[in-house]
């Protein structure tokens, strides 16, 4: 009798933004931070999902985990982060439609992967509050200054969900 193989829960780390609108690039900008720092975490996918298409559909339905990093109106201090995991990201994203111009999107992508049977059991939204989207291709300092916290939670969120 053979035994199954066991196979490394497969997770992908998303970043949406637009980088030529300052905070609203913050995802990316995290994200590709956060790729840049976690050679020791296998089987980690990194992708600038930039400000959304219907192509990133099958890149959600394929991954056992997903954690999805942008720029949300929390209605706090700028920089300020709050992770949704699980049914609270959906909570979140249905009730904030309108928060970031990308979430719309969002919950359409996730949408989709929930009617084909193919929502990540496991997923979780890292959501920072930006101080101002105009024309800029670097972050504020507030928002900047959330990178390394954004990068910790997703590290921590691998990790938990590995054990």
């Amino acid at each position: 009798m053979e035994l199954p193989i066991a196979r490394r829960m497969e997770i992908t780390v998303l970043g949406i933004g637009n980088l030529l609108l300052g905070d609203e690039g913050i995802g990316v900008h995290a994200v590709k931070t956060f790729a840049a720092c976690s050679g020791d975490l296998p089987a980690l996918s990194f992708l600038d999902g930039g400000t959304l298409s219907f192509s990133l559909a099958a890149e959600i339905e394929s991954c056992d985990g997903l954690i999805v990093v942008d720029a949300a109106e929390l209605s706090a201090p700028a920089g300020e982060m709050r992770v949704f995991e699980g049914a609270a990201m959906d909570a979140f994203l249905g009730s904030h439609r309108r928060s970031s111009v990308h979430e719309i999107g969002l919950i359409d992508l996730m949408a989709i992967a929930a009617l084909s049977d193919r929502l990540p059991e496991r997923r979780a939204l890292i959501a920072i509050q930006p101080a101002s989207i105009g024309w800029s291709d670097t972050p504020s300092e507030a928002v900047a200054a959330a990178i390394p916290g954004a990068c910790a939670r997703a590290r921590e969120l691998v990790e938990r969900w590995r054990q």
